[in-house]
């Protein structure tokens, strides 16, 4: 990781179960990439897709509400229109954390979750990934996260 990581980061990173929703039946999606990085930086990670029982060789959950136990925190790869109702599933959870994927584009990033993350108390990360701070960061997510972090799109 960067040495010096910014605070919201740190705090998601510190917790060491986590979910990750959207990831996808079909390899290849940000959901599945996140998954894996997280997975292989020795974290315990959960998928959630409300389509399918297994996905990446492991049990997936349709929501959070079916996770057993207790988590850290989540990660949203999902469609935008989406975000608001995970984030509002992680408040009822007790899940603190919630990390929004934007790279170009909107990502997974809406007001409405914005606004669900601002009025529930959940520290809400908007832009960025986790790929941009689990070492080894690769070169690509290393450039991403510098020039974002300029533009002022990620911590």
């Amino acid at each position: 990781m960067p040495k010096q990581l910014p605070d919201a980061v740190a705090a998601f990173l510190a917790g060491r179960r986590v979910a990750v929703a959207g990831v996808s039946r079909e390899p290849g999606h940000v959901g599945n990439a996140v998954f894996k990085k997280l997975r292989a930086a020795g974290f315990d990670v959960v998928p959630l897709n409300p389509g399918a029982a297994e996905v990446e060789g492991v049990p997936s959950y349709p929501d959070l509400a079916a996770v057993p136990g207790s988590l850290d925190g989540v990660v949203v790869t999902t469609h935008p229109d989406t975000a608001e109702s995970i984030v509002r599933q992680a408040a009822a959870c007790g899940v603190r954390h919630v990390w929004l994927h934007r790279s170009f584009g909107q990502g997974s990033v809406s007001e409405a979750a914005l606004r669900a993350a601002d009025e529930l108390g959940i520290a809400c990360i908007a832009g960025g990934c986790p790929l941009m701070y689990c070492e080894p960061v690769d070169l690509g997510h290393r450039c991403m996260r510098w020039w974002f972090r300029r533009k002022g799109r990620v911590p």
